[in-house]
């Protein structure tokens, strides 16, 4: 062994070859160790220098000038192949922690989809303290003066995904005459009046859509005429509203639905505006369109002082190449008492098809109706009361309708369970036609 490159012992010192790192080349330095049984070995670290390794009894290790490095050790075929899996375990753990990212990121408004299921109930026991009827002249032999009936059962399914999308699915069901089977042979039908479902909701609504503040709704969906009356009224399972509930009882239908397929957009301008248009098939949300023309429909409201509202809606629609029918209306809301909200609501439908049959004449059909509520007990008790005044032919005398409604709202367990003990007082101008005093008894459930 060259003397560059051995050690030698003199006294207790030893003398080792270090690297002189500034200079580049090799020196004596001399390090003072105890001396003892140490043995040398020249080995190649790990970018190939070769070095000098005193390996001590308890494995001390001196290299060039450097803090002693272990040794590169050749590597076992066993050492490979986990070194080789670990890689792969941490390629794998961070491509998916990459994706999870991504797909956050993407479906973020996703993870805050609500959904909700509900069900609406009115369930009334209906009886006729006059025993006479809306349509009876002096006798009715046989006619049901009282009887339990299921006036409506919604069921809905909302989902709300992210700030500005939502879905809404509703089913509706109520006892409408439907045909069951036909006799050709005789000529003759037959029918029942089971409680059926059917659609009444089917729409997307998209928040912010174009400008800020507004919402579209595609598909099946509430329409603009009666919405703003029946939620101001608040008593929609005891009574309609006089746009939507004197057919059956003057036999004068008005081309107006609450609900109806097409598009709805409307927004607010500020806190003191609000506007809405629609355009509809205008045939019923019942029954499938059987012509080329639309129904557009405007609403504005505002709200010029605090517990002040007006509303005011219009409608449009073609019937023929040469007549056309529209609906006006406006309603004024006071909510300015503490626990008390007052209404009215006025309206005038006009239609070129709908003329007296002995002279003519076109006709128009119009009511008003001014309701309230008052709270006695917040989320427990309150009365509520209406007067209607409807005009079925403005063209007619004696046929106008006057209606007189009272009732206590009384939620013993809640809102989910409304118990509403109401009276209907109906006096007619016709004088074929007796007046009516009818107790309603209504459960309204929700859940």
């Amino acid at each position: 062994m060259s003397q560059e490159t051995s050690s030698y012992r003199q006294g207790s010192f030893t003398r080792f070859p270090f690297k002189n790192a500034a200079a580049g080349q090799n020196e004596n330095v001399t390090a003072q160790r105890p001396a003892d049984n140490r043995q040398d070995k020249k080995l190649k670290n790990c970018k190939g220098e070769e070095e000098l390794v005193v390996l001590s009894p308890a494995k001390e290790k001196i290299s060039h000038g450097k803090r002693a490095q272990r040794p590169c050790l050749p590597k076992t075929q066993g050492q490979h192949k986990t070194q080789d899996l670990a890689q792969r375990a941490v390629k794998r753990i961070a491509c998916l922690i990459f994706f999870a990212l991504i797909v956050i990121n993407l479906t973020r408004g996703l993870v805050f989809a609500q959904q909700t299921f509900g069900t609406t109930i009115y369930f009334d026991y209906v009886y006729f303290l006059t025993d006479k009827g809306p349509k009876t002249t002096t006798t009715a032999p046989g006619y049901r003066d009282n009887f339990f009936q299921f006036r409506r059962a919604y069921f809905t399914y909302e989902n709300r995904i992210g700030d500005r999308l939502r879905f809404r699915f509703r089913y509706d069901a109520d006892n409408t005459s439907n045909v069951t089977s036909v006799n050709f042979k005789q000529g003759t039908t037959s029918s029942d009046a089971k409680l059926r479902p059917y659609m009444k909701h089917l729409y997307v609504e998209l928040s912010d859509f174009l400008v800020k503040n507004t919402r579209l709704r595609l598909g099946m969906a509430d329409t603009l005429t009666f919405k703003p009356a029946e939620d101001k009224w608040g008593y929609r399972s005891v009574a309609k509203t006089i746009v939507d509930g004197y057919k059956d009882i003057t036999g004068e239908d008005i081309d107006a639905t609450s609900a109806d397929i097409g598009v709805w957009y409307g927004g607010s301008f500020n806190k003191y505006a609000r506007w809405a248009f629609m355009l509809t098939n205008g045939s019923h949300y019942t029954k499938i369109e059987n012509d080329k023309y639309k129904k557009i429909m405007g609403q504005l409201h505002l709200l010029p002082i605090a517990g002040l509202s007006l509303v005011g809606y219009i409608d449009y629609e073609k019937q023929t190449a040469d007549a056309s029918a529209y609906t006006y209306k406006l309603d004024v809301y006071l909510e300015m008492v503490r626990n008390l909200v007052i209404g009215s609501e006025y309206f005038v439908y006009s239609n070129d098809l709908k003329v007296v049959k002995t002279t003519n004449q076109k006709y128009d059909v119009s009511g008003f109706s001014v309701y309230g509520n008052y709270i006695l007990k917040r989320d427990v008790l309150a009365v509520f009361g209406r007067y209607d005044y409807y005009e079925p032919n403005n063209k007619t005398a004696n046929d106008r309708v006057n209606l007189i409604i009272a009732g206590l709202d009384w939620s013993p367990l809640g809102s989910s369970l409304r118990i509403q003990p109401n009276i209907w007082f109906y006096q007619y101008e016709d004088t074929n036609k007796k007046d009516d005093l009818i107790f309603q008894f209504t459960f309204f459930l929700s859940f």
